[in-house]
């Protein structure tokens, strides 16, 4: 069996990692030289490699982030200095996860909830988690068009396994009437079974008023919050702040 011919039948078992980099390999046991378990190691690596890249990258796109490269690494800290960094830092390393725990990031726009929220999402995904991103106005949408064609069960067992739930800019947008009920039912659901993490630019305080059913949000937040971690971003935003004098920007 020749080079092309071994390649070949590595792709047919589906060893994509070793056939891309066999040439490379066998050059590299003639020139060093490679004891044969040397070089049966560094394939199998190579392969293993190659498989976890592609199962982060399917994970990457499934969870539908709106801003894929947001990462704790390109995230000012230094901005707000009151955020607690230790609870983000925490939620990054997916314990609260793995507790099924919650939590709510709370401040006005512009202070970095979303991008917290998805470089946490990452960094689950990084560590082996499923994750789903949604903004609050596409996830109510999106039952609603399952209920319209008959999926709706199916679609809220979706959203009730995902081990991480991240429901985006509570707040933003004007929502339907039923949105109070529907994001009740998902907290529900999901509690003590699986996390989620909200953001919104409005305090828990206005949340009845904004989703018009103080009861159902009297009952979502008491699961939330009852093994909820609570991130209170701002008070300043980050997008405005090329706009202030040179010495507040600065403070």
């Amino acid at each position: 069996m020749n080079v092309i011919e071994l390649k070949h039948a590595l792709s047919q078992l589906r060893l994509g990692g070793i056939a891309a980099v066999i040439e490379t390999r066998l050059h590299q046991a003639q020139v060093e030289p490679m004891a044969p378990i040397d070089l049966i190691s560094c394939l199998v690596s190579d392969e293993l490699t190659r498989r976890s890249d592609r199962l982060l990258e399917r994970r990457r796109k499934e969870a539908q982030f709106r801003d894929p490269q947001t990462t704790l690494d390109n995230f000012d800290f230094t901005f707000n200095k009151k955020m607690n960094r230790s609870l983000v830092f925490d939620l990054a390393t997916a314990g609260f996860i793995t507790k099924h725990e919650d939590a709510l990031f709370l401040g006005p726009p512009g202070t970095g909830k979303s991008h917290l929220a998805q470089a946490i999402g990452l960094s689950a995904i990084q560590q082996g988690y499923r994750v789903l991103y949604r903004e609050t106005h596409t996830l109510l949408g999106e039952i609603a068009e399952a209920a319209i064609d008959g999926t709706r069960t199916q679609h809220m067992d979706w959203l009730s396994t995902v081990p991480l739930l991240i429901i985006d800019d509570l707040g933003m947008r004007k929502l339907p009437p039923s949105a109070a009920e529907e994001l009740l039912e998902i907290v529900m659901r999901r509690y003590e079974r699986a996390s989620t993490l909200l953001t919104s630019n409005r305090p828990v305080e206005d949340w009845g008023k904004l989703l018009g059913d103080t009861a159902a949000v009297t009952a979502m937040l008491d699961r939330l919050l009852h093994h909820g971690h609570v991130l209170k971003c701002g008070p300043r935003s980050w997008r405005t702040k090329t706009l202030l004098p040179n010495n507040q920007a600065a403070e």
